[in-house]
């Protein structure tokens, strides 16, 4: 009995473990056929049996008061073979490859400056408690005749790119699905703002150059130009994501600008504002998108750690001043003289002082003691 007692304890310990073991294979499985409803601006959409990650998403938006550019890169991860972005505009849109040089040129200009500073007394980092520091970063109407209306389609590199205008959120979801796009019905209804608004769309198919290749790597930027009257940054679509978000954006406009609001995100942090010419700097990419005019870059990042709080786009405005602003990292290093830690040598030779100043005292000393006179000689007096 005692021996069966343990056999059934044992087995039950088994069944659990077997259990578990199942419950974890099926989550990582469900996670690979998970599909990416959502990327920081629009919507990303691939098969039911694929998977893709937005591992990256950096955007440019430039505005002159009338008119609105974005150009926006995406790096991706995953198995699908295709994929299809849908991005909503409040006007008509022309959609063209834009220059990857653009961000290099913007991460060069708006890079942290580093400044180096200097203590004294070592501190847990330093010799003899520990290794070197690292950089610590401080910051600073009527409807429309038809339910969807192609405006345009056009082949650009390895995209396919459709313009449409919609009023009808299922017939945008029924025509998207003829054309080989497949939305969840969690978009179709998250589009609903935007046919309600009136905005048009850009959707555009990807797949890579390679037939029986994946999407995977840095893709070719987009440049979409839109009428528009006021700075607005699209993000509705973003509460669909599974995984919290990261905006990565830099704003190109006449004078400093910030969001109204953190639309359900962390507050939006400043890493670069300050006034470029284009004309008078080495940006070319820059030049091409503002007209070679001078241009106030603000570079924004903001975090979403629960995308379904997000209720609305970025509308952006002037700040009051034009302050500039430049995120500086600071490197703390030890003071050294001559490759030796200078309080170790100040030590050194405050103990070197004190030992002069020692023999230096003893030595006076002893020049400036009094001769002492040998003691009288007794003579006895002479016997008679």
């Amino acid at each position: 009995m005692r021996g069966a007692g343990r056999n059934e304890r044992t087995g039950g310990w088994a069944v659990r473990a077997l259990s578990l073991l199942l419950m974890l294979v099926s989550l990582q499985v469900g996670s690979l056929i998970a599909p990416a409803y959502a990327c920081g601006c629009g919507a990303m959409v691939v098969h039911r049996d694929s998977r893709m990650v937005v591992a990256q998403e950096t955007s440019a938006v430039a505005w002159d008061g009338r008119t609105e550019q974005i150009v926006m890169r995406l790096s991706v991860r995953g198995n699908s073979r295709t994929a299809a972005w849908i991005m909503p505009v409040p006007h008509r849109a022309t959609v063209e490859l834009g220059d990857a040089a653009l961000f290099s040129e913007l991460a060069s200009l708006t890079a942290p400056v580093t400044e180096r500073r200097h203590h004294f007394w070592p501190d847990d980092e330093d010799w003899p408690f520990g290794e070197p520091r690292h950089p610590i970063v401080y910051d600073t109407g009527p409807k429309a005749s038809a339910p969807v209306d192609v405006v345009g389609r056009e082949r650009l590199g390895p995209f396919d790119v459709a313009r449409l205008a919609a009023t009808d959120p299922e017939a945008l979801g029924r025509w998207l699905k003829e054309n080989g796009f497949e939305l969840p019905d969690r978009l179709t209804t998250a589009l609903t703002p935007y046919v309600e608004q009136k905005w048009e769309y850009v959707a555009v198919r990807l797949a890579p150059e390679k037939r029986w290749g994946t999407l995977s790597g840095t893709l070719e930027p987009l440049r979409l130009r839109f009428a528009s009257d006021r700075l607005v940054y699209p993000m509705r679509l973003s509460k669909l994501a599974a995984t919290p978000q990261s905006l990565d954006l830099y704003v190109l406009a006449d004078h400093r600008m910030e969001p109204r609001g953190a639309i359900g995100g962390r507050p939006p942090k400043v890493s670069y504002a300050g006034r470029v010419d284009p004309a008078k700097e080495p940006y070319e990419a820059l030049a091409a998108v503002t007209g070679d005019k001078p241009v106030f870059v603000t570079a924004i990042d903001q975090y979403f750690p629960s995308p379904e709080r997000i209720d609305g786009d970025h509308e952006l405005r002037a700040t009051a001043e034009d302050t500039p602003y430049r995120t500086v990292v600071y490197r703390d290093t030890l003071l050294t003289w001559g490759g030796m830690p200078a309080w170790l040598l100040t030590l050194l030779g405050g103990a070197v002082l004190v030992v002069a100043l020692f023999l230096f005292l003893v030595v006076r000393a002893r020049r400036r003691r009094p001769a002492v006179p040998p003691p009288p000689v007794f003579v006895p007096p002479p016997l008679r």
